[in-house]
């Protein structure tokens, strides 16, 4: 009985250390009333935003999504690094088709190397508006956080919330050529306060101690928005981005791009009152906007002993958004980023020499329509190309060697170069290519990929997210990128590692990764609008030597084509 004693307790550590975590994800129409109106919206679970996935480094997680919709669907795990599993990565027609109407797939993933705040949503049209959640991943047992354990952690979603059916509104604008109408709010958890056409109590709340630290769990879950978050009296300290550790650091205003995340500590040491929560848009171009800001409360409760008074009025305290062109602010908040680079959270930057130097414009443009009412289109492109969606998945097409559903000639950079962030450009320049190109890297190799925004039909802020991989964001800056002199500013030590980034608005920025994860995987603007008109491409990264540095076979219920 000792020995056998003595075997569980030596195993039990390894068996809680890593374990199984199901989740079952029905996609469900669910009435829901926001803005004094109801519609009905895609939801998983009948929840929006949807359950909170939760996890530890290590786990493994297996989520049977079951589509019970009228739409084709796919999810989409983002920044989860899906080593070798890209088969559950989710994007539609990049690494899977869809799940059809009545169809299950169970989407199996291991945690590998991570911790923190991520974020699930739907991967096709714009289902992600309502399709959408949080993913909480804890450090393996025994791990501390870097920083003082929080006295609790609050997950925070912000999103933007149509009264019309945002399927509708995408669709009309593609069959128009022109901008879809952009949305009625903003929501914090799904709420969005008071607004111009709604006086609501329909707004998120969060109740808490008198000198007590929170950590909140914020992710920008919103189609088309850059948001500023902000809390009346507070500062935020800043201490991880992207499921990575940071530097800490303070501020008292946010910036998120859609697809990011970002966890920040909140202590409560002002006096007993409620604090509104302002988030709003940030946007530096000339393109129009949702001007309403959300509302939420964070509100101090009074104890003696176990008890809470709430007798005498509670003091409302207020503070405004910043402008939405207040870039100066933005810029603060994102140039402080800096990665921990601890002995056990290093920054595994590739250094120079890296073995592939590439460098993408990224803009808008403008296509003939026949079709459309004024005879030409709105369009998006990478290097002059925009990307059509094939109709077989390219990772079924790559690991099955089906022809002719890509070609692997992605430009490495712009066929011909120009004064890329000049806004009066020639009409030649406005016009695209289109088709559905890869670029090729082996296996290991050290990628250096520049993104510069370009000033065809309007300059413009773009949240790069690339699937499958984590980058260090090494430099950026405004206007033309020069590569003789503008590499040698670049931060090789602690940059800060993202899956998302901004890119500035008529300027540029430069990022590292090691292509260390075999499959195809989707790049593309995390702004839904310009995903929509093609602002996309994917890379087709090469298996290593041997079975650990190969894509695994697909699963036996792979939604094919």
């Amino acid at each position: 009985m000792r020995i056998v004693l003595f075997i569980m307790a030596f195993m039990s550590p390894l068996l809680v250390e890593c374990r199984v975590r199901r989740y079952r994800f029905d996609v469900v129409m669910k009435n829901t009333t926001r803005l004094c109106a109801t519609k009905p919206i895609v939801t998983v679970n009948g929840k929006f935003p949807g359950p909170t996935l939760y996890a530890r480094e290590g786990d493994n997680v297996i989520v049977n999504v079951t589509n019970m919709v009228k739409y084709n669907l796919t999810l989409h795990w983002h920044g989860v690094r899906q080593l070798r599993t890209g088969w559950a990565d989710g994007p539609a027609y990049i690494t899977q088709c869809p799940i059809q109407p009545g169809q299950s797939y169970l989407q199996n993933f291991t945690i590998t190397g991570q911790r923190g705040t991520l974020w699930y949503h739907a991967h096709i049209s714009w289902l992600r508006s309502t399709v959408h959640g949080a993913i909480v991943i804890l450090p393996k047992h025994g791990v501390s956080y870097p920083f003082p354990k929080p006295h609790k952690e609050v997950v925070i979603v912000l999103a933007e919330w149509w009264k019309s059916d945002t399927e509708v509104i995408i669709n009309e604008a593609i069959k128009s050529g022109l901008s879809p109408n952009v949305s009625d709010a903003h929501t914090i958890n799904g709420h969005p306060g008071n607004t111009p056409d709604c006086n609501s109590k329909d707004r998120f709340k969060l109740k808490v101690k008198r000198g007590k630290t929170y950590m909140l769990r914020i992710a920008n879950c919103a189609l088309n928005e850059e948001l500023f978050f902000k809390v009346a009296g507070h500062n935020l300290t800043v201490v991880e981005a992207d499921a990575v550790y940071t530097k800490p650091f303070e501020t008292n205003t946010l910036i998120i791009t859609p697809g990011q995340t970002m966890n920040v500590l909140l202590t409560t040491n002002q006096k007993i009152a409620r604090y509104l929560v302002k988030v709003s848009t940030f946007m530096n171009s000339g393109v129009a906007i949702d001007n309403n800001t959300a509302t939420g409360m964070i509100e101090y409760k009074e104890e003696f002993g176990s008890y809470e008074f709430t007798t005498r009025p509670i003091p409302i305290m207020g503070t405004q958004p910043p402008p939405s062109n207040a870039t100066s602010i933005a810029r603060r908040m994102l140039d402080s980023l800096r990665s921990l680079n601890s002995a056990k959270f290093p920054a595994l930057v590739p250094q120079s020499p890296v073995d592939q130097d590439l460098l993408f414009t990224i803009g808008l443009g403008i296509n003939p329509c026949p079709t459309c009412p004024r005879k030409v289109r709105l369009v998006a492109d990478i290097n002059n190309v925009t990307f059509m969606m094939p109709t077989t998945a390219l990772l079924q097409a790559h690991y099955f060697n089906i022809s002719k559903v890509f070609s692997a000639d992605f430009p490495r950079k712009p066929a011909v170069a120009f004064n890329y962030t000049e806004t009066q450009q020639p009409s030649v320049n406005m016009v695209t290519t289109s088709g559905t190109r890869v670029y090729r890297l082996p296996y290991n190799s050290s990628v250096q990929l520049v993104y510069q925004d370009t000033g065809i039909v309007g300059p413009d802020n773009h949240p790069m997210h690339l699937h499958g991989y984590n980058f260090f964001v090494v430099g950026s800056g405004l206007g033309n990128f020069n590569p003789k002199t503008d590499p040698l500013n670049f931060n090789l030590v602690d940059p800060v590692e993202r899956n998302t980034l901004a890119v500035p608005t008529g300027g540029w920025a430069a990022i590292r990764f090691r292509a260390d994860n075999p499959g195809v995987w989707f790049m593309h603007c995390h702004l839904e609008v310009h995903t929509t008109w093609g602002l996309a491409m994917a890379f087709l990264v090469e298996n290593g030597n041997g079975p650990q540095q190969s894509l695994l076979p697909p699963p036996k219920d792979y939604p094919k084509c």
